[in-house]
């Protein structure tokens, strides 16, 4: 069995943050942007999919000209082949902050993902570094067998963890098996130790963004159609060109899996289109329900982007 140590990094807080949460096509990263060009600020992405480098259009990341206006960090910085974690996230932001990105700006946080907010309020879990020949021991295992076989694996290993995991979640119990393997401890023990907040929540300020539910889903309906005219089925053929792991984190960005299923002949277009804005209606759906029911009462609560006042 492997050994390793857990990763401490120093981490300062960050001052004065502002944390924008909502679901998509909320008109948040509008907020952030007038935000940071009036006071100053430099703008964090807070998503998991906005990260990976091939998916700008299907991600609405930020444009060009937005980008040229004020500071962005942390988009489109991570290669599909990658299964990007919410503890890279808060690594790579504690790299910003011992850089002195933050320093003479204000930092502004903007996105829909809910544990990335939770990470910058409480903190996350440290765990173990977990050695190369493991990591690729456990997922050449899990390409071989299947996810089942494995969960029967990680029953024996870790019987907790295993009894938490659905025998099909392929990715989380290969990342169990990895664990266990590499620090001879649960998965569940690593996660139950809580890291230090990455802001201070004294000086911070808290926004989400709660959207009246027929003008958003107007909204999503207009940003896909958008999508189609920019070029989105283009995007997905390149995303399809890198033969990826169905399982990594990159191939369920919405749009990607009914746009490809138009790219091989299997619906038109118009059906692929009409089925992206289905499922991104429930995805802002299950983001709205989160913020609501996890996010607590210092958050400031606004429909649109206009009512804020800061």
């Amino acid at each position: 069995m492997a050994t390793s140590g857990i990763e401490k990094p120093e981490r300062e807080s960050i001052k004065d943050a502002i944390l924008i949460a909502g679901p998509t096509a909320s008109g948040k990263s509008r907020m952030a942007l007038d935000l940071a060009a009036r006071l100053g600020g430099t703008i964090v992405n807070t998503d998991s999919m906005q990260v990976y480098s091939v998916l700008k259009i299907l991600t609405a990341r930020p444009g060009r000209e937005d980008t040229n206006r004020v500071p962005h960090l942390l988009y489109g910085h991570v290669h599909p082949s990658v299964a990007y974690s919410a503890g890279a996230w808060v690594r790579d932001v504690a790299d910003l902050t011992a850089a002195g990105r933050f320093v003479g700006t204000r930092p502004i946080f903007v996105g829909g993902t809910g544990l990335y907010f939770r990470a910058l309020e409480e903190g996350i879990s440290r765990m173990p570094t977990i050695p190369n020949d493991v990591r690729e021991r456990w997922r050449a295992m899990l390409a071989e067998r299947g996810p089942q076989e494995l969960h029967s694996i990680l029953s024996r290993m870790d019987a907790r963890a295993a009894g938490i995991l659905k025998p099909g979640d392929s990715q989380r119990i290969a990342r169990a098996l990895e664990v266990i393997d590499a620090s001879g401890r649960s998965i569940l023990d690593w996660q139950a130790d809580r890291g230090k907040p990455l802001i201070d929540r004294h000086s911070a300020r808290f926004v989400v963004i709660e959207p009246d539910r027929a003008e958003l889903a107007a909204r999503i309906d207009r940003r896909l159609e958008g999508m189609v005219d920019e070029g989105a089925l283009d995007e997905v053929k390149a995303l399809d060109a890198l033969d990826l792991d169905p399982a990594l984190p990159a191939t369920k960005a919405i749009g990607f899996r009914e746009f490809r299923a138009a790219l091989t002949g299997d619906i038109t277009t118009e059906q692929a289109l009409d089925r992206a804005k289905i499922t991104t209606r429930q995805y802002s759906r299950r983001q709205s329900t989160w913020f609501r029911n996890q996010l607590g009462s210092h958050w400031l609560r606004v429909e649109r982007a206009a009512d804020l006042r800061l």
